[in-house]
């Protein structure tokens, strides 16, 4: 049974001036468990609102998302959270990092969450992104590689099953991409977790061995067109 199952999944956001704007309709996605899947699009096309669906930050509009077993539309709120915390790595662009906290202490407080504090862990995770001798260190006192190295590091404290990463590596040289990017995929497969990462740059989907077009698995764009076509 594959990890995540998405069918005919749909969500628009209202303009503005009150006009539904679709944003997302995917017929069929699935995730196996330890895959690792690249999905390059556009920015501004809808991908980060698909990564907010399967981690229920957000409610789909109309389908089912199963995320290990669990279909996300009939859980609560507070159950969605859970889920969250226990299934599921997040990895931002901007980081997200707690400025006024150490590099231990954003793991510690990430694995808080879940009710547990396993120090070891944290500190093997710090050594796995070779930051063992920053983790008394705050964000502003890291560069911007090593900040998002101790993000990638606070997404896998928890063991998840899933990590889903949006432009992880947006905001970074060619030279830093490549070492984060690899040091991503290694600690995934270590750790069992399958990966979901958005991209709009080819040199990122280009290392992966599953890469999806985000413009053939969303069909928001060709149903958009043929309406203009019968216009």
């Amino acid at each position: 049974m594959p990890l995540i199952t998405v069918e005919n999944l749909k969500k628009s956001f209202h303009s503005p001036a009150g006009v539904i704007d679709p944003v997302l309709h995917i017929p069929k996605f699935c995730l196996e468990e330890k895959e690792q899947v690249a999905l390059q699009g556009a920015s501004g096309s809808g991908k980060t609102t698909f990564l907010h669906l399967l981690a229920g930050v957000l409610c789909a509009d109309a389908g089912e998302i199963s995320v290990d077993g669990h279909l996300l539309h009939l859980l609560s709120e507070s159950k969605r959270d859970q889920l969250r915390a226990g299934k599921i790595g997040y990895v931002f662009q901007s980081f997200n990092l707690l400025s006024g906290f150490s590099c231990l202490e954003n793991l510690t407080l990430a694995m808080s969450v879940n009710g547990l504090h396993d120090i070891d862990r944290a500190q093997a995770l710090l050594e796995a992104v070779g930051l063992e001798d920053r983790r008394d260190h705050r964000p502003n006192q890291l560069s911007i590689g090593q900040q998002q190295r101790v993000a990638i590091a606070r997404a896998l404290v928890n063991r998840p099953k899933i990590v889903l990463a949006d432009e992880p590596t947006g905001n970074l040289d060619p030279a830093n991409t490549d070492r984060s990017l690899g040091i991503l995929r290694s600690l995934c497969q270590q750790w069992g977790s399958s990966l979901i990462l958005v991209s709009h740059d080819p040199r990122v989907i280009d290392q992966f061995e599953t890469g999806i077009d985000w413009e053939e698995l969303n069909q928001v764009k060709k149903e958009q067109q043929v309406v203009a076509d019968h216009h």
